[in-house]
């Protein structure tokens, strides 16, 4: 039987800086929740806007897998391995942090805010070589379904990380059906970008999230048009 804990969006960690209004699903930077430290190798979802021209300057990572997905607006990114890089909404930049990488993350535009969700997934071992990558899934490959774009692997033309892991986008309309099937001893979240989605029955709104555990079948129908993200663990 499958068991669903359901974070609700209001419940997540929130702190607006001016330039940064930022929500954390998990704890992160001064927001500490004993009960929501992580969700199995899944550390971080973070759902940040940022002012125009402002953005994170250069700090460094190390040993994390890190996933970018912009909703909206245009993302700059520049780090330590010589990538210079734009991504747009639909694009999925990862980068593995490795022994140590140096970035920034800055608001492309001037004049319009970005959106996007930052994702930490902890590797499968430590020490791995950094690396970077970034490609485009356009709306036709993710609509009414679920379109893998983060594996371990790379199967179907995903970024790849370092972690017996999947992220799938589905761009659903209203009343379309997805489902995806749980293997023993995985684990799922799903993350709700937009819009409203019911899960296994559960209605879920924009930016709520559900842990799923037990073997099974998960059946995701759009409420309204929207998109989910969901992350297949171990």
């Amino acid at each position: 039987m499958m068991e669903m804990q359901i974070r609700r969006a209001a419940e997540r960690g929130h702190a607006n800086h001016g330039w940064l209004d930022t929500h954390h699903t998990f704890s992160f930077a001064d927001y500490y929740d004993e009960e929501f430290m992580g969700f199995r190798v899944l550390r971080v979802i973070n759902e940040d806007k940022v002012a125009p021209g402002r953005g994170f300057g250069t700090h460094g990572h190390r040993d994390m897998e890190i996933i970018s997905y912009v909703l909206a607006g245009e993302l700059g990114h520049k780090d330590s391995m010589g990538t210079g890089s734009t991504i747009k909404p639909g694009e999925v930049q990862s980068m593995s942090a490795g022994t140590g990488v140096m970035h920034s993350e800055m608001n492309a535009s001037k004049t319009s805010p970005v959106h996007f969700m930052q994702i930490w997934i902890i590797p499968d071992k430590q020490g791995h070589k950094p690396g970077y990558e970034q490609k485009a899934f356009p709306p036709e490959e993710r609509t009414n379904v679920l379109r893998v774009v983060a594996s371990p692997d790379g199967r179907n033309g995903s970024v790849t990380i370092h972690q017996d892991a999947t992220l799938s986008l589905g761009a659903l309309t209203a009343g379309a059906k997805v489902e995806h099937t749980l293997a023993k001893g995985r684990y799922a979240w799903i993350q709700v970008a937009r819009g409203a989605v019911e899960v296994n029955g559960e209605k879920l709104d924009t930016s709520d999230g559900v842990a799923i555990g037990g073997e099974g079948t998960i059946r995701i129908t759009g409420v309204t048009d929207g998109e989910v993200l969901l992350f297949d663990l171990p």
